[in-house]
């Protein structure tokens, strides 16, 4: 299937009529998603469950904390996962972490040296030849010029350490079934997580989300009820709460399956600090092929990807003994310390949920348990991240009477199909991954074709021992392709073969790691906003699976270009901040962006008094032209009197011949930009606004919020 093929597999506003759909479980009722009821107000129930205290569902509980709404988290697990799973984080979700209490710079601090991890590599072993390398670092993405923060390598465990610690610094517990601190019938009041609870049922009514949890205590299986206003399904990919509710996923399943070792080597880490750093090791010898993740090489951590063949291969065949064995025969070379922490194996998908939001807009899906991405391109957790950052200002907004229960079906108007997206461009990235080993003679599909036939053809039939006799035979057959005999430049099926590898990495037509146009660049086109009156909702376009540079929009649902700026109240500090620091971290607020002109203070005066109707938060931002303000009081609290929400900030240009901000956002100083809570646009004038000020922001406000069907 193309990608084109791939994403219009996908129904991308999928709605449901009116249900009531039975489980084994319980039963979920569901309404249409143009419900807009105010969410019935009782204060007894607990205001959000989380269902899951992976990376996602604990950003979310920061971001809703720091919202001021309530909330607990359930893990099934008894203890924290220390795996490393995801490692990388792209800019957009560094962005995010900007605001959650330090805990960017918390990272960048912990993580490795860039120049430890810039690169892909790929070898015959370890120790053995460089078939090529890829750096995936460019120096514009140290300057800052389109993001006030970079990319990070820092491993998910660690991650998940830090996220545990804010919460703990903002007044959460953990609490664990053995523990003296056990909450199994004690209520819940929002500012717990729950370690070794599983959501089994769920039902709703109009009143709340009723959560059956089962857990083991002294070696009783127990159960309770956990009512909430709105149930979280951040159970990863292998979601109970979205097999709960009865919703599919559509897309490729099993596109590999794979076992995943981790282990600790200091030996193996000062090697290659020393000879050849980098972050993902792709090795291909007649012996044994895997890819290798450089967690740390500092620390020497590391995880083992190698393929995994299913029945003829079972994970007896992967003890730590044999793991050891492999590990050396990619390294090429006697190590001493090798560690086997953990063994497990995985498959991979390409799948989004047919629903990320249903019953009475009560129950949602966010991050793994809405979409299961390959992990080529990293688009996995951060995607997720970047749901709960979409996610809690709309739950906040909800909770605290500013919105209708509708707002909460713009989540799924919105990430679903940036989900389809990354999918495809996921799936993409991971096909171009697979074009090196196929220009060594080892074409994945073939390797896939094999094992179909003796799983489902002739080979079925036969005794397993037979049949995993085949498949090892074959394979090894297939790895004599990169006997040094054949992949050297003096064979010239060898030196065809590498020719064209070099070609691959010099085109970029290899797995790559960054995608600054996809990362920063996404754009809502439906949802919580107004999109411009002359803007046709475009059909949205087809990844390349090339990397491409960010390109500052201003266009309803883009995320807020970036520009340094000086706050005039500091004038003349030196110190600058991003434009992207004047939206709240704290609470839910709107952000209005004008120039020091006479229409827009007048426009920025009825924005006040519809917010104010609203009970919506606003602030309204003058931006002055860089050199032009020399004074402290630029005069706007006289023009927005009585009114005091207010900042003045000055550009700051990188250069004498950099563009104004407004010429970046493409368009004119007498023009608007209206900010979300989560950064982006909602509104926007291209020019000034004609008319009716007051009329037009109340438009504005109730389309974004969702009162516009109630009120027409």
């Amino acid at each position: 299937m193309g990608v084109s093929g791939f994403i219009k597999g996908f129904n991308l506003f999928h709605r449901t009529k009116p249900r009531i759909r039975l489980h084994p479980y319980g039963y979920i009722q569901r309404r249409d998603f143009s419900d807009t009821k105010i969410l019935s107000s009782n204060d007894s129930l607990l205001p959000v469950l989380i269902v899951g205290a992976g990376p996602v569902g604990l950003v979310l509980s920061v971001l809703l904390t720091k919202f001021g709404i309530k909330c607990t988290v359930l893990e099934k697990n008894k203890g924290f996962s220390k795996h490393p799973q995801a490692h990388f984080i792209n800019n957009r979700t560094m962005e995010v972490f900007r605001k959650l209490d330090g805990l960017a710079e918390e990272i960048q601090r912990s993580q490795p040296s860039v120049d430890l991890w810039s690169k892909f590599i790929y070898c015959t072993s370890l120790t053995g030849s460089i078939l090529g390398s890829v750096d995936h670092m460019h120096p514009q993405d140290f300057e800052k010029i389109v993001s006030p923060i970079s990319v990070a390598h820092f491993s998910q465990y660690k991650l998940t350490r830090l996220l545990v610690k804010l919460l703990e610094n903002l007044g959460f517990g953990i609490h664990t079934l053995e523990g003296p601190d056990s909450l199994d019938h004690e209520p819940l009041r929002g500012g717990e997580i729950l370690m070794g609870y599983e959501c089994v049922s769920i039902d709703t009514t109009d009143e709340c989300v009723t959560a059956t949890v089962s857990f083991s205590k002294e070696g009783k299986l127990l159960t309770r009820k956990i009512q909430s206003k709105i149930l979280i399904g951040a159970d990863g990919a292998g979601s109970m709460v979205r097999k709960l509710v009865g919703i599919d996923l559509k897309g490729e399943k099993d596109l590999q399956k794979l076992v995943s070792v981790h282990f600790w080597s200091k030996d193996l880490g000062r090697y290659l600090l020393n000879e050849r750093p980098g972050m993902l090791f792709f090795i291909f010898n007649t012996e044994v092929i895997g890819v290798l993740v450089a967690h740390d090489l500092t620390q020497g951590e590391f995880v083992l990807q190698i393929p995994f063949y299913p029945p003829q291969q079972n994970l007896e065949d992967f003890s730590p003994e044999i793991c050891k064995k492999l590990i050396l025969k990619l390294v090429g070379q006697e190590l001493s310390d090798i560690d086997v922490i953990d063994i497990k194996p995985w498959v991979m998908h390409a799948e989004v949920a047919d629903r990320f939001v249903c019953g009475n807009n009560q129950i949602i899906l966010c991050g793994d348990a809405a979409h299961r991405f390959p992990p080529a391109g990293g688009f996995g957790m951060n995607t997720g991240i970047q749901d709960a950052h979409n996610l809690a200002w709309k739950i906040a907004s909800l909770l605290n009477g500013v919105a209708p229960t509708s707002i909460l079906a713009t989540y799924e108007t919105e990430r679903k199909p940036i989900a389809v997206f990354n999918t495809a461009l996921s799936v993409q990235n991971f096909r171009a991954a697979m074009a090196v080993p196929a220009t060594l003679g080892l074409d994945p599909t073939v390797a896939n074709s094999v094992h179909q036939v003796i799983n489902k053809g002739f080979g079925s039939i036969l005794p397993s021992g037979i049949q995993k006799a085949i498949l090892d035979g074959i394979f090894s057959i297939g790895r004599s392709q990169l006997s040094e005999f054949i992949l050297n430049e003096n064979n010239p099926l060898g030196s065809s073969r590498l020719a064209k590898l070099r070609h691959i990495f010099e085109e970029g037509k290899s797995l790559q790691l960054q995608f600054p146009a996809e990362d920063l660049g996404f754009r809502y086109l439906e949802g919580a906003l107004v999109p411009d009156s002359d803007d046709g909702v475009p059909a949205p376009g087809l990844p390349t699976g090339r990397r491409r540079d960010y390109v500052p929009c201003a266009d309803p649902g883009s995320r807020l270009p970036h520009m340094n700026v000086k706050v005039l109240s500091n004038f003349p500090s030196e110190e600058t901040i991003s434009i992207l620091d004047l939206v709240s971290e704290n609470k839910v607020e709107f952000l209005l962006i004008i120039a020091p002109m006479e229409e827009s203070y007048n426009l920025a005066q009825a924005a006040f008094k519809v917010a104010e109707e609203y009970k919506v938060s606003t602030k309204v931002c003058i931006l002055w032209p860089a050199d032009t303000v020399t004074r402290v009081q630029p005069g706007s609290k006289a023009k927005l009197a009585p009114w005091k929400n207010y900042i003045d900030v000055i550009e700051v240009k990188r250069s004498l011949d950099s563009s104004s901000w407004w010429s970046t956002c493409q368009m004119t100083e007498q023009g608007a930009i209206l900010v979300r809570p989560d950064e982006h646009i909602a509104w926007r004038s291209k020019s000034r606004v004609l008319g009716d000020l007051y009329s037009k922001m109340k438009i504005v406000f109730s389309t974004v919020l969702g009162f516009k069907s109630m009120n027409s």
